[in-house]
């Protein structure tokens, strides 16, 4: 099969009616030969940040020395952006052929997010990567990355998403996030909220692992922020470190990162590399095309909105500025709206290409009285729409959306396949 029709047949399999479960996941896995064994993991859960936070400790374990694999989501161009090693994406023939050696061995009936976690892991074992890190799907005690025996586990924050799932109060998430922690393996977490902070301290102590608060300032505080050329400038003592990535959630980020890559051995000069070079779009990417600039941002839920919010309004492009806007079906629409719309001139609503996205009609019901709003059933015409009336044309509300603009815009960015 081509890998055309291997992603096809993975998408018939996105739905909810399907899923082998966590024991049966592990069943699969060692029908494959537990090739999650072959090499140590590096296991990332939580709400928001976990993304930039596994790329930032790929980025800090390749920079060491070590072969390096990289299992995230969603993906913003394709599917093989999920699975890399050494920052090189899988080649499509081998994402084909990986996905169906899974379907092979497949007895109960597997999902979309099972189907590529095996073959990831799969994949990390027969290229002998030294270490592996791996972004969870959803919550953590269920997900099929809770498979693996980490060298340590990481959760980045716990916000009200995926309720439906996870629970519809913070500590029932952070509950369910705090699955990930195993017996002796340390845990880093930031500060959290009292509820959820009591959900993992209680999970750690259960299995005696070890808990890592790690707040920001331990070790670095931003010193500066270049808006023009896309990093922030972290203050480590008296030294400076550069971190090619913006947002307001970033330096506690880079705390995270270096706390868990320094207790495996990895010393300050990788890690001040990676910082360096670390490249993740769509996290408050501010690209240039003519006279337009634009900002595409991947903030879907309204924790993160809150969080690009806040960061936006502190740049030099806040005043006079465009919003376009999409969101999924699944998500809190209403409440992200109401945070976004004070902070722009005018927001231009469309759909992001899902068939989990809300229609604009109906979007348009929830939008906060008085705000300048047009509505647009294309994406690329709501873009165009606002890049004409404004020089600043922020994207956000839905990876899927912001992907696929950034894309239709040709501004796509670097990407290295195999």
């Amino acid at each position: 099969m081509s890998f055309d029709a291997v992603y096809q047949t993975l998408l018939g399999r996105a739905g909810t009616d399907c899923g082998a479960g966590p024991a049966g996941f592990k069943r699969l896995l060692k029908r494959l030969g537990n090739p999650h064994l072959d090499y140590r993991v590096i296991h990332v859960a939580g709400t928001n940040g976990k993304g930039s936070v596994c790329h930032l400790c790929a980025e800090a374990l390749q920079a060491a020395g070590y072969k390096t694999g990289l299992f995230v989501s969603p993906h913003l161009f394709t599917p093989a952006e999920r699975i890399r090693i050494n920052g090189r994406l899988i080649a499509k023939p081998a994402f084909a052929k990986l996905c169906q050696t899974v379907l092979a061995q497949e007895k109960e009936k597997l999902n979309f997010f099972e189907i590529l976690t095996a073959a990831a892991l799969l994949y990390f074992s027969q290229k002998q990567v030294q270490y592996a890190v791996l972004e969870t799907g959803l919550g953590g005690r269920k997900d099929p990355t809770n498979a693996c025996l980490p060298a340590a586990c990481l959760i980045t924050s716990i916000g009200l998403d995926h309720c439906a799932l996870l629970g519809h109060t913070l500590a029932q998430i952070a509950r369910e996030k705090a699955g990930i922690i195993k017996s002796g393996v340390p845990v880093f977490c930031p500060p959290l909220p009292r509820a959820p902070m009591a959900e993992i301290r209680r999970a750690a102590r259960a299995v005696s692992a070890p808990l890592v608060i790690v707040r920001e300032g331990d070790p670095f505080t931003l010193g500066d922020i270049n808006w023009f050329k896309g990093y922030m400038r972290l203050q480590k003592g008296k030294t400076v470190w550069p971190l090619h990535i913006l947002g307001e959630k970033q330096v506690q980020n880079a705390c995270l990162v270096y706390r868990a890559c320094r207790f495996l051995g990895v010393p300050d000069c990788a890690l001040k590399k990676a910082f360096a070079r670390i490249y993740v779009p769509c996290r408050f990417e501010v690209l240039r095309r003519q006279q337009n600039r634009f900002i595409f941002d991947g903030a879907h839920n309204p924790q993160a909105v809150r969080v690009f919010v806040d960061f936006f309004a502190r740049s030099p492009w806040s005043k006079n500025a465009a919003l376009v806007c999409g969101f999924m079906r699944d998500k809190d629409y209403k409440s992200m709206l109401r945070v976004l719309a004070p902070h722009f001139s005018a927001l231009y609503i469309t759909c992001p290409p899902s068939v989990r996205a809300v229609a604009p009609e109906e979007v348009r019901a929830v939008v906060p009285r008085g705000e300048k709003s047009f509505f647009f059933a294309s994406p690329g015409r709501a873009l165009r729409a606002a890049a004409r009336a404004y020089r600043t044309v922020a994207v956000a509300g839905s990876f899927y959306l912001a992907a696929y603009l950034r894309a239709r815009r040709g501004l796509t960015g670097p990407s290295d396949c195999d």
